[in-house]
């Protein structure tokens, strides 16, 4: 039976072990965090009755589970004897950059009951000490950006992922309905003449050749696309590059029903490649028929 790579996700509170998990979701493991260490044998033996189930684990533990450090090294040793491959990611930062991260989030430090920060932090580096010495990876955070530890640990366990690039996702959508909340880049295509005026279109989508092939037979659509394209292919692989795992392009017209689709369809066809994953969403194409609808049945 093909056993599984396992990441164990451990260290001092404050030095990042929750970017490092997020980090890790982003480009596909399965994460647990703040794992029972004594139920970690019996969740591998659960998944491990399909051959489908995702390979790529990691598991966020340390000493908000009670029982972790009177059983992590009995669990790893066992399982490492089972012929699992597991590797232990330790996280720590200075003492002075610990206390000041505390201080911008106000959180409470999980073992600061009756204890003051820096005693809390104190005793947890003590408590830890013997996973520290054992660990594959020390890694000092003091000096780290969140996106600076992201991309380490991105480029640390790159030998578990398959590359796949980043998803992106590209979304129509109509001014009318609201601007979409999750679009991290939305371009206005109301500059296009509207087929909604053109009577045989009306009724008709951007999906629609014949849509089509009047939303592109204007020069400043052409125009407008060949930028974009280039913009794109300029932008991705920056964003690649900085760890980003999710780009969504919106793209909107009064109504998104014909316009916002054409755009996002050739956006679309563009941008996917065998190595890239895409996702076109027309969010709003089908509530002007809908909206005929109920009004042609309350009339």
């Amino acid at each position: 039976m093909k056993k599984f790579n396992l990441l164990i996700i451990s260290g001092l509170s404050g030095s990042g072990k929750s970017t490092a998990i997020h980090a890790l979701e982003d480009v596909g493991f399965f994460c647990v965090d703040n794992m029972p260490v004594l139920l970690l044998p019996r969740f591998l033996e659960l998944r491990s009755g399909s051959a489908s189930e995702v390979q790529k684990l990691a598991f966020g533990m340390d000493l908000r589970e009670k029982g972790f450090l009177q059983h992590y090294q009995e669990v790893f040793s066992s399982l490492k004897k089972e012929g699992y491959h597991l590797e232990i990611l330790f996280l720590e930062a200075d003492e002075e950059v610990l206390i000041k991260r505390y201080s911008q989030t106000r959180r409470q430090h999980p073992i600061g009951h009756g204890k003051g920060l820096r005693d809390s932090i104190r005793s947890e580096h003590k408590q830890l000490d013997g996973l520290k010495q054992i660990a594959d990876q020390v890694i000092d955070t003091s000096g780290m950006t969140v996106h600076q530890l992201k991309k380490w640990v991105l480029n640390h366990t790159s030998r578990h992922i398959h590359p796949r690039g980043m998803r992106i996702n590209v979304l129509s959508f109509g001014f009318k309905y609201g601007v979409p909340a999750e679009a991290d880049v939305i371009l206005d295509v109301r500059f296009i003449p509207n087929p909604y005026f053109i009577p045989e279109l009306n009724a008709l989508s951007g999906t629609d050749p014949r849509v089509q092939q009047f939303v592109l037979k204007w020069p400043e659509t052409d125009a407008f696309l060949d930028r974009v394209f280039g913009l794109l292919d300029f932008l991705i692989p920056l964003y690649q590059k900085e760890g980003k795992a999710y780009l969504t392009l919106a793209f909107g017209c009064t109504g998104g029903r014909h316009r916002s689709v054409t755009v996002a369809e050739k956006v679309f066809e563009h941008l996917r490649t065998p190595d890239r994953e895409a996702v076109l969403t027309h969010r709003d194409m089908d509530l002007a028929s809908k909206e005929r609808e109920a009004q042609s049945q309350t009339a």
